[in-house]
């Protein structure tokens, strides 16, 4: 599955889907992940799209399968590493989201 977005309609769709294992689940959510970091590092770097709040949404989903992800060891966006806002959720989202 190269494409997520295009089954799922959100990254919490991979956490409810009961049929896929733990394993698959993080399988689909890395694969999402790599291609919203992706998207990150193009807008960065000046190429045309809009800013989402996918990769955060991705990283808590992914989160809630795997435990917290450290930020503090992260390489720079471009390579991949996660910056401490892209895992923080916001305040209107800490209403029963795990963290």
């Amino acid at each position: 599955m190269n494409d997520p977005a295009s089954v799922f309609g959100r990254p919490e769709d991979v956490l409810a889907r009961t049929m896929l294992s733990k394993e698959q689940k993080i399988e689909i959510l890395g694969r999402w992940l790599y291609n919203a970091e992706e998207e990150a590092v193009a807008l960065e770097e000046s190429m045309p799209g809009e800013e989402t709040d996918v990769l955060r949404q991705v990283l808590v989903a992914l989160g809630t399968l795997t435990g917290p992800i450290d930020v503090e060891h992260c390489a720079p966006s471009k390579q991949h590493g996660r910056s401490q806002s892209s895992v923080t959720v916001p305040h209107s989202d800490r209403s029963g989201a795990k963290r």
